[in-house]
């Protein structure tokens, strides 16, 4: 029976001549038949990037080889590379609050079989949702944190997290803030989900204000998580139009909606190892 499986490149470099021939001559040389070749040039950057996905079935290297193999290339062209194999699930733990829209879109996608994906684990600062987690029969995991507590109970979460040996942290309305230290162990395996009013509209209640101020387009942005606070690189973002006949309720509802479908976007695309992060910008490859 034919091997399905697939192995993907994600690559970025400067600008230069012979890149694509490189790469493809190395998938040939080893008897790779490509399947999906994007790429792109920023020419502002003078920077390549490029995504490149081939069977396994028939491909001449054993994967513990391809990385080694690759590497005389990537060095020659001054690459930064990822190797990733299609039949390789990511194991998710997804850190909430007390909001339930985006963990509940989240979970009927993964229950479905939507998602290649493992979610072993949900980690809260509140219990309101251990009944969710175990419906879906998830480890649920109380961490509270406070001011006072918070480098203790985020090396305890380090743990944790380390024991179901999580690949990628999924904040689905998760409302505490992540240390500097913290984020360093997940460096673009974090993912956030907020309205897109910042930074016009911050505080507790953005919808409203932003109601009050009459806009016209609530939206939800979502990003990797890095050291500076809402400002990672931006993964997926969509709008909606909105009029002075929408009441605060209304700019809330239409709000988390696209937040949770915005969320299940960038997770989605998280895992099928299409996006490239370069300086403080993305690449979502097709």
């Amino acid at each position: 029976m034919k091997n399905e499986a697939s192995a993907s490149l994600l690559i970025s470099c400067p600008d230069q001549q012979g890149i694509v021939c490189a790469v493809t001559d190395f998938l040939m040389r080893h008897n790779g038949n490509v399947i999906n070749m994007e790429q792109h040039t920023d020419t502002e950057e003078s920077a390549f990037f490029m995504r490149v996905e081939w069977e396994l079935d028939a491909f001449a290297l054993p994967r513990d080889q391809i990385s080694e193999k690759f590497r005389l290339i990537a060095d020659r062209h001054e690459m930064k590379y990822e190797l990733h194999f299609s039949d390789y699930r990511p194991r998710i733990a997804i850190f909430v609050s007390k909001f339930s829209h985006c963990i509940c879109d989240m979970l009927a996608r993964w229950h479905s079989g939507e998602w290649n994906a493992e979610i072993p684990l949900i980690i809260s600062n509140h219990p309101d949702l251990e009944p969710l987690a175990k419906m879906y029969g998830i480890d649920f995991k109380l961490i509270k944190i406070t001011k006072e507590t918070k480098a203790e109970k985020e090396a305890e979460t380090l743990k944790v997290l380390r024991e179901y040996n999580i690949d990628l942290i999924v904040l689905a309305r998760y409302m505490q803030i992540l240390s500097d230290d913290f984020c360093a162990n997940f460096p673009n395996r974090i993912i956030n989900i907020h309205h897109s009013f910042l930074p016009a509209f911050v505080g507790a209640k953005p919808y409203h204000s932003a109601h009050q101020r009459g806009v016209k387009i609530v939206g939800a942005t979502s990003h990797y998580v890095t050291a500076d606070l809402d400002e990672g690189p931006i993964i997926e973002q969509e709008v909606m139009r909105v009029t002075h006949k929408d009441s605060v309720e209304n700019l809330i509802r239409k709000g988390r909606d696209l937040e949770k479908v915005v969320l299940s976007r960038a997770v989605w695309a998280h895992l099928q190892n299409k996006v490239l992060v370069y300086k403080n910008r993305t690449v979502i490859f097709n």
